[in-house]
């Protein structure tokens, strides 16, 4: 258990950065799932909108610190790959 003040203030900004961190994360999923399922669906317009509004929140996430540089990289390049495959 915390006993200096500023261990007690640490853990309520670890606290609220994490919530903060989850919501941005939570958000990246949403947007990579709506690509997943356009593809899953076979539309490829809708597919490519999807992608098209997914990298910069994966550009985001990294800037932002929640997400690694290269997973961010990794996401954007399999979901091209899957698009580009629909063809």
């Amino acid at each position: 258990m915390a006993n200096t003040p500023q261990a007690k203030k640490r853990i309520r900004r670890n606290q609220r950065r994490a919530e903060i961190n989850g919501a941005r994360v939570g958000r990246i999923r949403t947007f990579v799932k709506k690509v997943e399922a356009a593809l899953a669906a076979g539309d490829k317009t809708a597919a490519s909108a999807a992608l098209a509004a997914v990298q910069p929140e994966l550009a985001r996430g990294v800037a932002r610190g929640v997400l690694h540089r290269n997973t961010a990289s990794r996401k954007f390049s399999r979901l091209t790959k899957r698009l580009s495959a629909l063809a």
